[in-house]
């Protein structure tokens, strides 16, 4: 997986991790380290999952770009999603292109969830227009 953002590659691993969620396109997980430093700063706010538990939300900055809150993690996981400690994700409508092996990412409509749609997965995803009450 290869994350690019201010026309510089600001992950590049074959560590991340994918989450698959009801209703949702899946969640890609990059290790914290895989970002060079400066990359991520924390921002404020914060939300709640069910399952995940509290995320908090990380500014992501390279060259002239910043996104306010295109990233998130979990600083002490829900049992079950320890896996997750360490791990960040990213919105990758904000970014300036996500890659997973030869395939460019689809943005999961809608602005909150952060689903990753390549060729291989098929909707409807909650999220998109009208879907918000399932």
């Amino acid at each position: 997986m290869v994350i690019r953002l201010g026309g510089q590659v600001i992950a590049d691993t074959t560590a991340a991790l994918r989450v698959l969620e009801t209703s949702h396109p899946p969640v890609y997980y990059v290790p914290q380290a895989s970002f060079p430093s400066g990359v991520l700063t924390p921002a404020s706010g914060s939300s709640w999952c069910e399952f995940k538990g509290h995320a908090a939300y990380f500014d992501v900055s390279a060259g002239d770009a910043v996104v306010r809150r295109g990233g998130w993690h979990y600083p002490a996981p829900r049992a079950g999603f320890e896996q997750l400690a360490g791990m960040v994700a990213v919105y990758p409508g904000r970014m300036e292109s996500c890659r997973l092996g030869d395939e460019v990412v689809r943005a999961q409509e809608g602005n909150f969830y952060g689903g990753w749609v390549t060729s291989r997965v098929v909707g409807p995803f909650k999220g998109e227009p009208g879907t918000m009450g399932w």
